[in-house]
């Protein structure tokens, strides 16, 4: 049994975070599959390094370039044709785990982050494109793309959302999520058909928190934080998805929205390398990884129901935290204003890249 198989039977699955054709096409991607990964998340900023950073989808740029297709025409269809490819390699695992795995993430627009009715349009219009059941469509975790979560689980559309880095903010998902099922129910929908989870991103806390304590002359409570507020985050999901209520919906068939940890590849050089792997196995959980952090836990990574382990020692840390004037809430709604920025960026520098060379064939 390899390390993935063996975190399977303890509830928690590993996620692909890289995209890029060629793994697609060349065996990669299926080898992993076959010793154990189950997902694959994709965002503007991954897809940004593929396209910029290689020549594999020259061809598809030029013939794209020849049939007169804009710069988001041009990426739209590169990138779409990435997640059918990863969404059939995966169906196998969709269908063996009936339907809790095998799912292949893409973000709307990230300039849609604060347009609700554009992030619902755009993830039907996506979701319907793609045609694949095992797709989520991923939405930030805003105050504007709430009621569109809500909408599209609905609507029967499966939905990552992304961008959680504040507890509250969490609990705001976890009811648009609820209220999604509730409306699906209402309409007549098939529960068991559709899926959710919960991206809480997790080392980045660490990498903003560590400055402020470096400030702060505290470097002895540098590199805990961000597993001690995702363990507190952990408890409240076993909270909110144990009522009565919910319970009902069970019985109807609504699969409860696990907590996957994203952005968990390790920043600081410092710290072990897998510790945000090693750190929060538990049951309904996923985590999301690139490629070196993989390879990483492959090698050396702990395999434990870890997310209970030393929470009055977490406790205590964000007990201390907060003792050093630093306020968690507002370093946590800080992170996702910038997370939404930078996957904006990212998708702005796709579409100029594009355009450049677009330009470039135009002169040649």
């Amino acid at each position: 049994m390899t390390k993935l198989e063996e975190l399977a039977t303890l509830g928690q699955s590993i996620w692909y975070d890289f995209i890029r054709r060629d793994i697609l096409l060349n065996g990669e991607l299926q080898r992993l599959i076959d010793i154990g990964l189950r997902g694959m998340t994709s965002n503007p900023s991954i897809f940004e390094k593929a396209i910029n950073g290689s020549n594999i989808y020259d061809d598809d740029f030029n013939k794209l370039v020849a049939e007169g297709k804009s710069p988001t025409e041009i990426y739209e269809s590169i990138a779409l044709r990435d997640i059918g490819l990863a969404a059939d390699l995966f169906m196998p695992v969709f269908e063996n785990t009936h339907r809790i795995d095998g799912y292949v993430s893409i973000e709307v627009n990230p300039n849609l982050a604060h347009d609700t009715e554009g992030t619902i349009a755009e993830g039907k219009r996506l979701f319907e494109k793609i045609n694949k059941p095992n797709v989520m469509i991923k939405v930030p975790a805003t105050k504007e793309g709430l009621p569109a979560i809500t909408e599209l689980l609905a609507s029967g559309i499966n939905v990552n959302v992304t961008l959680i880095f504040n507890k509250d903010n969490y609990l705001e998902v976890v009811q648009a999520f609820k209220d999604g099922i509730v409306q699906l129910d209402e309409r007549k929908g098939t529960l068991c058909c559709v899926e959710s989870v919960a991206s809480f991103f997790v080392s980045r806390l660490d990498t903003y928190v560590d400055k402020l304590l470096d400030e702060k002359g505290l470097p002895e409570l540098k590199g805990k934080t961000a597993i001690a507020y995702a363990k507190t985050v952990y408890q409240e999901f076993l909270q909110v998805f144990s009522g009565d209520n919910w319970q009902e919906l069970i019985k109807k068939g609504a699969r409860t929205q696990q907590l996957l940890w994203a952005s968990t590849s390790t920043k600081n050089p410092d710290y072990p390398d897998t510790m945000y792997v090693d750190n929060l196995i538990g049951h309904n959980t996923i985590n999301t990884v690139p490629p070196a952090t993989l390879e990483k836990f492959l090698d050396h990574g702990v395999v434990r129901k870890t997310i209970y382990e030393n929470l009055d020692e977490s406790r205590e840390h964000l007990r201390k935290i907060a003792e050093a004037g630093i306020d968690l809430n507002e370093v946590t709604k800080r992170l996702q204003v910038d997370g939404v920025k930078a996957f904006a960026d990212s998708y702005q520098k796709i579409i100029d890249s594009i355009q450049s060379k677009i330009e470039q064939t135009k002169v040649s």
